[in-house]
């Protein structure tokens, strides 16, 4: 999710991302490998507690004190969530998920994707001995964007550009389906009056958008007031992030014609109005400052934030998360995670489920709804992308912590199978989109 050269900037945020090269990929490698490497030193105890370290905010007789990892969690990852949120909106209101044929082949590799994994996953666990395991059904559903877009850049111009964009739009919808799991499956006991309170600012921030309000100041403060009655509702506080995305404007004030009807007449008059002296003048100011309100009006609310959002949450947010989530003792893993039900489920939900899940649906789409392959790919594309989706990662993590929180041995032995997953079908994913044909006929 690296930010796109200037020429890129009438792209959508989905085609900048997969045009960026490797760096959030490695970025989240590299902190990850971190994460373990102190996990597994003489460090190991001190790196632990730091991620427990309480830090409270006080307003007034109010205070809110949580663990580090916790605001990372509940707190950082709600940005990540919303950033989801408006490619998801994005996606349906102008891209790939616009319409029924263009959705068809991704959104049903993303659904079998998501229910192949599952189901293994209850399978495997139904053959243990210990029923808490299968509260983990939902981590091997998720695909991680920043990590399987990663593997691509690397293969570079050996994939096509449609296949970039065939795994993005699958694992945006493969995110949505995520979301939807986490808010109906791993909510805690409602507190109905905060999230009564919540419900009312999302509609204060709807009406914001139908009544015109285009500045992004007011839905940053929505969002705000909105993480709060989340956060003490017992519904995931980033669930809030999605919620308030998709209240944010999609639609600008200004049109291309209309933008530059303006702006050619606005050039000529800052023309007009030079003089001698070397400074901008005050008629000049002005209409510099006319410039800048266009230049704002043709930009919607969701264009400005993703834009603004797009380096923070793939260079900062994302990485932060894994060095925070994802260091586990490798020795001890090693040992208690290969036994262990939900490290058994998880593994095979996501080395097996996610494969045969995303290629069997795609080609039951392609077979019996006439869903087109992406332009310029062949099925051992789609077969490379089915393991790059078993790629969980940040999202599996995530779901990882809500599924076993209170269980420190189910969510060790989970982390452990993930970690070791992601990097097996990411390799895998490599290995075979490598071999691929450069182009087909």
């Amino acid at each position: 999710m690296a930010l796109a050269p200037p020429t890129d900037a009438r792209l959508s945020p989905l085609v900048r991302m997969v045009r960026s090269d490797a760096f959030p990929g490695i970025l989240l490698v590299a902190c990850a490998i971190l994460a373990i490497g102190l996990a597994n030193s003489p460090w190991a105890a001190t790196w632990d507690h730091l991620w427990h370290v309480d830090f409270a905010v006080s307003l007034g007789e109010h205070t809110l004190a949580k663990s580090v990892a916790h605001w990372i969690n509940d707190g950082l990852m709600v940005l990540f969530f919303f950033f989801v949120g408006l490619e998801i909106k994005h996606e349906v209101l102008d891209g790939q998920l616009q319409s029924v044929r263009q959705a068809a082949l991704p959104v049903a590799a993303a659904i079998g994707g998501m229910l192949v994994p599952a189901a293994l996953f209850w399978a495997v666990v139904a053959l243990g001995d210990d029923p808490s395991a299968a509260n983990g059904w939902g981590i091997p559903m998720a695909t991680d964007i920043a990590f399987a877009l990663g593997v691509l850049a690397l293969l570079g111009d050996r994939v096509p550009p449609s296949i970039k964009v065939f795994l993005a739009t699958l694992a945006i919808a493969d995110d949505l389906g995520a979301v939807l799991v986490i808010a109906v499956f791993y909510t805690e006991q409602i507190s109905w009056v905060f999230l009564g309170l919540g419900a009312l600012v999302l509609v204060a921030s709807y009406v914001a958008n139908r009544l015109g309000v285009r500045r992004t100041w007011p839905y940053v403060v929505f969002g705000l007031l909105i993480w709060a009655t989340f956060l003490q509702s017992g519904v995931h506080a980033t669930i809030a992030g999605v919620a308030l995305a998709l209240t944010v404007p999609a639609r600008r004030k200004l049109d291309e014609r209309e933008f530059s009807q303006r702006g050619r007449n606005l050039l000529e008059q800052f023309d007009h109005a030079m003089d001698p002296t070397p400074r901008t003048n005050n008629a000049q100011l002005v209409v510099v400052h006319e410039l800048q309100q266009h230049a704002m009006a043709v930009q919607a609310p969701l264009q400005r934030m993703v834009h603004g959002l797009h380096p923070f949450v793939a260079h900062f947010v994302v990485p932060v998360f894994a060095l925070a989530n994802a260091g586990v003792n490798i020795t001890e893993g090693l040992v208690t995670a290969p036994a262990h039900a939900a490290a058994q489920g998880v593994f095979v939900g996501l080395t097996l489920g996610k494969p045969i899940g995303v290629m069997l649906a795609a080609w039951l789409a392609v077979r019996l709804f006439g869903a087109s392959l992406p332009e310029g790919a062949s099925w051992r594309h789609v077969h490379g992308v089915a393991w790059l989706a078993g790629i969980g990662f940040t999202m599996s993590l995530f779901i990882d912590g809500l599924a076993f929180a209170g269980m420190p041995q189910a969510f060790e032995a989970s982390k452990v199978a993930i970690l070791i997953a992601s990097f097996l079908t990411g390799v895998v994913g490599f290995l075979i989109l490598r071999s691929a044909p450069r182009s087909t006929t």
